[in-house]
């Protein structure tokens, strides 16, 4: 099983990046489109959907904050010099499928990397998604816990269809979101969609996923990943 996207043959999309630069932002290059999301709740207070909020102009090269204490926010402002950031990068560079929890249900199967985890709560609902694909023989659960799996902005959950062996992915734009959960009043990672390479500060370039968070509030253990280091900030 694997998540990780075909690669692209359009000339444009192979120029996008994302590089992080020692202690300081990442630097993004190649046209990448940039927007604000909130993640929204249901009328029973579950983490549902997701509304655009922003769309900023389209630029072929910026930066955007990674140690969380710019006052420009997204873009960074060299405040990371002034604060003396450590961005050091301890990610797990350990393909996805390695570090996943595998559950096998009736119609689906369920990978479950628990180390990317950003808490967007999205596969909560309905009594979560691990329940619901031990009973994905019932055409319903299925299909919510495909929904709260793709929903996943990290991409901590993948679920793979039995009948293929397939992973189900959603189709998503090469673009960065800049997350944010007003209900809590919660500030979140950099969505990072579409099969969007990063390359850490060594050159050396991360798994591409079609989803990954990047940490943008500079207290993750897990940088440059996100690992919710940001809720209750």
């Amino acid at each position: 099983m694997t998540t990780t996207p075909e690669k692209s043959t359009d000339h444009h999309s192979e120029q996008m990046k994302i590089a992080v630069s020692k202690d300081g932002p990442y630097i993004v290059t190649g046209g990448i489109p940039l927007k604000t999301e909130e993640i929204c709740n249901d009328d029973e207070g579950n983490c549902r959907t997701w509304k655009e909020t922003k769309s900023y102009p389209l630029r072929q090269q910026y930066t955007l904050c990674r140690c969380g204490r710019s006052k420009n926010m997204p873009f960074c402002d060299g405040t990371h010099a002034q604060v003396h950031f450590d961005g050091t990068e301890s990610g797990n560079r350990e393909p996805y499928i390695e570090g996943a929890e595998v559950i096998r249900g009736p119609a689906l199967t369920l990978a479950d990397n628990e180390h990317l985890c950003v808490h967007a709560r999205f596969c909560m609902r309905a009594g979560g998604i691990w329940n619901l694909v031990r009973q994905s023989g019932n055409d319903e659960a299925r299909d919510t816990a495909i929904e709260e799996a793709c929903n996943c902005p990290s991409g901590r959950l993948a679920v793979y269809d039995n009948a293929t062996g397939k992973a189900i992915e959603p189709d998503l734009e090469k673009s960065i979101v800049v997350v944010e959960y007003p209900p809590r009043g919660e500030h979140g990672p950099l969505w990072v969609r579409g099969g969007i390479p990063v390359v850490s500060a060594e050159g050396t370039p991360y798994e591409i996923r079609n989803r990954v968070t990047l940490c943008r509030c500079g207290k993750s253990g897990n940088k440059p990943f996100c690992d919710g280091s940001h809720i209750g900030q």
